[in-house]
């Protein structure tokens, strides 16, 4: 049994959805996690949930979803209905909308499952308060410490966040599935990159999940005038970075792998001022990889760059691992069920990596996980101008329709 999604419904709940939380100049959309647009946006989806007469269930870490079929271990699909400020349409979004309208043309067909398919979307997902919160919480790495700490870029907690909303934070402790409770998950979203849409490849079939290391460093020397303070005797923190930013493809040549990346993401000078040496450079330093081995490897090498820069330039540098992520990779009882729903359509999914950290990251930990990628065109993400054409949306809800099925049955 092969079975096609309704187009032209799910088109116009993806239009819907896009609708809440636009505004801004650049015309991007504003649902960061529990801002008013996001529980607009819950609202909306729970009404369109309850339309289609399956119901709804919110769980202590406001994670939405609902569930088709009885008790036992379900297959779930999913991804998050928040955003990052100003941003595009269809990052997360695109698989809850597509996971709703397969629940429902499983529901509208009678198709007889084996096992309950369920739908979730998760909370905070993109990072007012960390990122992940949901399906952190879900996978039970959640403590009582990590909520208190969780704060947005204003200082506001996620507890007060919550609490306005009338929820409260710590009942996400009391949100993890028990062991077994998921027998398989799959994501479907948007590659947020041009490999895709550079090859032509309508499917991505997600073999790994990157993970990632951020430091915060700090190289200190000696602020000094900058018309008096000869060139070899300046300890000069931005020479010291700009060597550092200079090296970063060396590191990754002799240490990383096609699949390593490295970005220098913020830069702070101080004291800042045009006509002194900066005797202080902050940075961040991001390295993703798919490989922990890798990614170890290659903290070790840019520790190593770093205090060879530093002792020939005459500076001190720190840094604080301020966020860190292991690479997961995905199920291969979920990319089997994918590359046979995928051959159902006539298409050859594309074994690729995932650059960006995902939901499924989390909930790999506790269940057989995986991913299906659409394109986006000209690997747009993150802004305004992140879009997929309804054609390769039509193909990746089908993909997943069949996927779950092949899953739940």
């Amino acid at each position: 049994m092969t079975l096609r999604v309704d187009m032209p419904r799910l088109q116009a709940d993806i239009e819907a959805l896009a609708a809440i939380g636009r505004g801004g100049k650049q015309g991007g959309i504003y649902r960061m996690a529990f801002s008013d647009g996001d529980m607009a946006g819950r609202t909306w989806l729970s009404e369109r949930l309850i339309q289609a007469g399956l119901g709804i269930h919110q769980d202590g870490a406001a994670n939405l979803g609902a569930r088709l079929g009885g008790d036992g271990a379900c297959v779930m699909t999913g991804s998050h209905i928040d955003t990052v400020p100003d941003a595009g349409y269809l990052d997360g979004a695109l698989g809850v909308i597509c996971g709703m309208e397969a629940l429902r043309i499983l529901k509208e067909r009678n198709v007889s499952l084996s096992r309950p398919v369920e739908l979730v979307a998760f909370t905070d997902e993109e990072g007012r308060f960390g990122g992940m919160f949901g399906s952190q919480a879900m996978s039970g790495k959640l403590s009582p410490g990590a909520i208190h700490d969780a704060v947005d870029a204003s200082g506001q907690s996620i507890s007060e966040a919550m609490a306005v909303r009338g929820l409260n934070a710590l009942d996400a402790l009391r949100a993890q599935r028990d062991p077994g409770a998921i027998h398989a998950f799959v994501e479907l979203h948007i590659e947020q990159g041009p490999v895709l849409d550079h090859q032509a490849r309508p499917i991505g079939l997600v073999e790994a999940i990157t993970g990632l290391f951020r430091w915060e460093v700090s190289l200190t020397g000696a602020a000094n005038h900058a018309g008096t303070t000869p060139m070899d005797m300046r300890q000069d923190a931005f020479q010291g970075l700009a060597e550092f930013a200079a090296e970063i493809d060396r590191v990754l040549e002799e240490h990383g792998t096609s699949r390593s990346r490295a970005t220098i993401g913020r830069v702070q000078l101080l004291p800042g001022a045009a006509n002194v040496v900066p005797g202080e450079a902050r940075f961040t330093l991001e390295v993703r990889d798919t490989d922990a081995a890798v990614l170890a490897e290659l903290g070790d090498a840019f520790g190593r760059t770093l205090f060879a820069i530093c002792r020939r330039r005459d500076l001190n540098f720190t840094h604080e691992i301020s966020s860190r992520i292991e690479p997961v990779a995905c199920s291969s009882l979920v990319m089997d069920a994918i590359r046979a729903a995928s051959a159902d359509f006539e298409i050859q999914a594309l074994p690729m990596p995932s650059g960006a950290a995902h939901d499924t990251q989390m909930i790999a930990s506790i269940a057989p996980a995986g991913m299906i990628f659409v394109p986006s065109r000209a690997g747009r993400s993150h802004s305004p101008e992140e879009w997929t054409s309804w054609a390769h949306i039509e193909t990746g809800a089908n993909v997943l329709l069949n996927t779950l099925l092949r899953l739940a049955r």
